[in-house]
Order: structure tokens, then C-alpha cells, then sequence
């Protein structure tokens, strides 16, 4: 059910930020489908949980493939397509290795693996795919607001994820 969830969370994230418009909070700017990518770094933790960290990059990779169709689907340019790719590949494997490696209680490694997945996520696609070196869809003033944007969402959904975590397991104790 888990490897479902990813899968649907990554397809559900490309289809809500192609379709509207980003949220401007003032200091910063969120496209919708950053709440999917956040949660998707905890079902991927989950997901490698169940599978194991080998298997766990087949299941990247398919993600991948999968956002790449949707992505030329909706209409993203080829330099948006790449810019996805290649931040979700370094992002997901910084996410897998860091769970996978962090000598840590479970709710700290979801923490810590989502938040570093989340913000390498995050400066990549805006780097590569939206600033002045990429597409030039947002001038540079703007580059730091959209990356803050959603490294911030992201790592609140980690924290969210790291503490439902928590309370999970504390029913199942009792």
C-alpha cells in the first residue's frame, strides 16, 4: 500500500503544481503540489521500510519515469522535465541514504532524511528549472523566496510526519 501512496503522491504533486498557480506568502512562494512532495518523502521512507534500500531506488526510478510521462503530459518544457528529474533523483537518494545510514530513532531519521531530501528538492528545481539559469521563469530576486517557500512546507510536513510516527507507534504500545 505504501509503494501505492508514493507513486500516486508523486503523480498527484506534478498534476496540482502544473494546474495552479503557486501560493505568495509574502516571504515566500509555494506551488500547491509541494504538499505531496513533502509526504512523499516519508511514504518513501515507508516504502523502504517494507522493501528494503535496494529495492527502494527501483521504486525512485519508476517514480521518476512516471513524473517524467505526466510532467510531458501537462505540457512542462523539456528544461522543467529535466529540472523535476534531476532533483528528484539526488533528492530521493540523498532521502533513502540518509534514512538508511542516520544512527537515529525512526521519527529523527524521517526528520532529518525528509529535510535534507526536501530542501536539495527544492534549490535544485528552482536552480535549474525556474531561475535565470534555467527557464528564467523567476527572476533572481524571487529564487530565494521560492526555495524558502518550500524547503520550509516541506520540512513542517517532515516534523508533522516524524510526530504522527511518534503517536502511531505510542497506540500500538499500549
Amino acid at each position: 500500500m505504501q509503494i501505492i501512496l508514493y507513486l500516486a503522491a508523486i503523480v498527484a504533486a506534478n498534476v496540482l503544481t502544473a494546474k495552479f498557480a503557486p501560493i505568495n506568502l509574502g516571504w515566500a512562494l509555494v506551488p500547491v503540489g509541494t504538499l505531496l512532495v513533502g509526504v512523499s518523502f516519508i511514504l518513501r521512507d515507508l516504502v523502504q521500510d517494507q522493501v528494503g534500500r535496494r529495492a527502494t531506488y527501483k521504486w525512485i526510478a519508476l517514480a521518476m519515469i512516471i513524473s517524467g510521462a505526466i510532467s510531458y503530459l501537462l505540457g512542462d518544457t523539456l528544461l522543467i522535465m529535466v529540472a523535476s528529474a534531476v532533483s528528484f533523483v539526488i533528492s530521493e537518494s540523498m532521502d533513502t541514504e540518509i534514512y538508511s545510514r542516520f544512527n537515529a530513532s525512526k521519527p529523527k531519521r524521517i526528520l532529518v532524511s525528509g529535510a535534507v531530501g526536501g530542501a536539495i528538492d527544492s534549490a535544485v528545481f528552482v536552480l535549474i528549472g525556474l531561475s535565470p539559469l534555467g527557464s528564467g521563469m523567476l527572476p533572481w530576486e524571487v529564487v530565494p523566496a521560492a526555495i524558502l517557500g518550500q524547503v520550509v512546507v516541506k520540512f513542517i510536513l517532515q516534523l508533522v510526519g516524524a510526530a504522527a510516527y511518534t503517536t502511531h507507534e505510542a497506540r500500538k504500545a499500549i
